[in-house]
């Protein structure tokens, strides 16, 4: 489900989630954002100071996944325990900052504010060279 041009809800697709994130490869960076419930406060906060930067994430090329434990198939749980990611089953909130090469840039446990996630990305040289081109 689409929530706006740049943020979506991965549960209810098909395609399982490292698929997605490599369609996404060396075109898009992501935020990726995972809760264990949809209504927890931290996951709503999230959510809901992310909608409010859609230009500043279209700017940067930033797609926001958002991903709940209830509708997050076992592979997809298996794939974020795994790698770079390390999801625990102690983590209630966790995101990761996806670069465009599919590396995490950076892991946070609480929400972040777009501005802290844009400091990081416009210090990333990928996008100081994008914004020389521009």
């Amino acid at each position: 489900m689409t929530l706006s041009g740049a943020m979506e809800m991965n549960g209810s697709q098909k395609k399982s989630l490292k698929a997605t994130l490599d369609e996404k490869r060396n075109d898009r960076r992501v935020l990726l954002v995972y809760g264990t419930d949809p209504a927890q406060p931290a996951f709503l906060q999230q959510q809901k100071i992310l909608q409010t930067e859609k230009a500043g994430l279209d700017d940067r090329d930033l797609d926001v996944i958002m991903l709940t434990a209830a509708e997050l198939p076992e592979a997809d749980r298996q794939f974020l325990t795994k790698n770079a990611f390390q999801l625990t089953s102690s983590d209630v909130f966790k995101g990761w900052l996806i670069g465009k090469d599919g590396g995490v840039k950076h892991t946070f446990k609480k929400p972040i504010k777009p501005g802290d996630v844009f400091r990081i990305i416009d210090s990333m040289p990928m996008r100081q060279a994008e914004t020389r081109r521009q």
